[in-house]
């Protein structure tokens, strides 16, 4: 449907990759994500599946079982994961991908060593909880409290939408072991099983099959060793690993337009209507051309990030712009293509109908929209 991904950035090795990725989705995950959405849930055996595909370890540390890799490689990751035709399946087997990095950044060399490679083989499940009920892209005003006692941290609080919540071992926790503000947070790697923690299932209009779990913390006493980086250093580590997760979410909102798109494409000139295919009526071949053209201006705008990353510069601003944008086209893409299979695009088990449901969740999940927004005017001094 669309121009080939651009010879100048693809290279064969990426190439490869992606036929990989969307081998193993459309295998793995495809034939079975009616199942495991209306379950709630997927097989935990999924996470050792993708290992061995080689999926779970890009971009980290090959001391630690990891593969390094460019900005190129990870976009291709998170936009082919859309085959699988589930947002809720591809955000809990990823998890690890906004959990585990701070631990690759900023843990000491013992805590990486022990943690690292059992995340990475898909033998453990890792994940984020900055969130609160009281807050969300605000971190800095977080109040979950940690205070050291002798070798342990006492935590107390909650957090709140936790990807993963229910079922990870360990949890990269934002935590205020200090004063108000942003020089007052922390990060703790907490273990699931710690006594005092508790989690509590939290459903939700898309994700089904991601579970999502508030994260309870009572007099959770965790080992001081757990501390990922400095006291007080926690807030630098968050703001880059959110630029990460904004990235990946903009590929894969990329990924799941072209997903719409293409089942569009193929009911337009399967169904007929008025002894014509649908695909043969200027309307519906003008919708799919607008498409198209979003779809291609967000690759192009993704394609510009991931060279200025592998050229060395941080553009915060432009990453949070290409996050508004590509979730925007997916918004746009996911509509259309259910107003094109009409009433099929409203029956529950349909790819589209799902991907209808799980657009918002990208538009507000690693920084709102209005909060990115917020951020680029900052950024451009606006």
């Amino acid at each position: 449907m669309l121009q080939a991904p651009n010879p100048r950035h693809y290279t064969a090795e990426h190439e490869s990759l992606r036929a990989t990725v969307r081998r193993f989705f459309e295998k793995e995950v495809a034939p079975h994500v009616n199942a495991w959405d209306e379950a709630g849930s997927f097989p935990r055996e999924l996470y050792r599946k993708a290992a061995a595909a080689g999926l779970l370890q890009l971009g980290f540390p090959e001391a630690y079982g990891g593969v390094e890799c460019d900005a190129f490689h990870r976009m291709i990751l998170f936009e082919e994961r859309a085959w699988g035709g589930s947002g809720g399946v591809a955000s809990g087997l990823f998890s690890h991908t906004i959990g585990a990095p701070p631990i690759a950044v900023a843990g000491s060399e013992a805590l990486k060593a022990r943690v690292l490679p059992g995340i990475l083989a898909g033998e453990q499940i890792a994940a984020l909880a900055i969130t609160e009920p009281g807050g969300g892209s605000d971190v800095a005003q977080l109040a979950t409290t940690a205070k050291r006692e002798g070798g342990h941290y006492v935590v107390n609080g909650s957090k709140l939408f936790i990807t993963s919540g229910m079922r990870a071992d360990w949890f990269t926790v934002a935590v205020r072991t200090g004063g108000p503000g942003a020089g007052g947070v922390s990060l703790l790697l907490i273990a699931g099983d710690t006594p005092g923690l508790t989690r509590s299932p939290l459903q939700k209009m898309g994700w089904w099959a991601s579970d999502t779990a508030e994260i309870g913390f009572t007099d959770c006493r965790v080992p001081a060793e757990h501390l990922l980086g400095e006291e007080g250093q926690g807030f630098q580590v968050i703001m880059r690993n959110f630029n990460h997760e904004r990235l990946a979410l903009a590929a894969a909102a990329c990924g799941y337009a072209q997903v719409c798109l293409h089942d569009a494409v193929a009911w337009a000139r399967e169904r007929r209507t008025f002894g014509k295919p649908l695909s043969e009526r200027q309307v519906i071949r003008h919708r799919l051309v607008d498409m198209a053209t979003r779809i291609e201006a967000t690759r192009a705008l993704l394609d510009d990030l991931a060279s200025r990353l592998d050229a060395g510069e941080s553009p915060a601003a432009q990453i949070a712009m290409a996050k508004n944008f590509a979730t925007r086209t997916f918004q746009f893409c996911a509509d259309a293509a259910v107003q094109i299979l009409g009433g099929m695009g409203f029956m529950r088990g349909t790819r589209v109908e799902r991907l209808y449901r799980e657009v918002k969740v990208m538009m507000i999940g690693g920084g709102a929209e209005e909060v990115m927004k917020d951020l680029i005017a900052k950024r451009l001094g606006l």
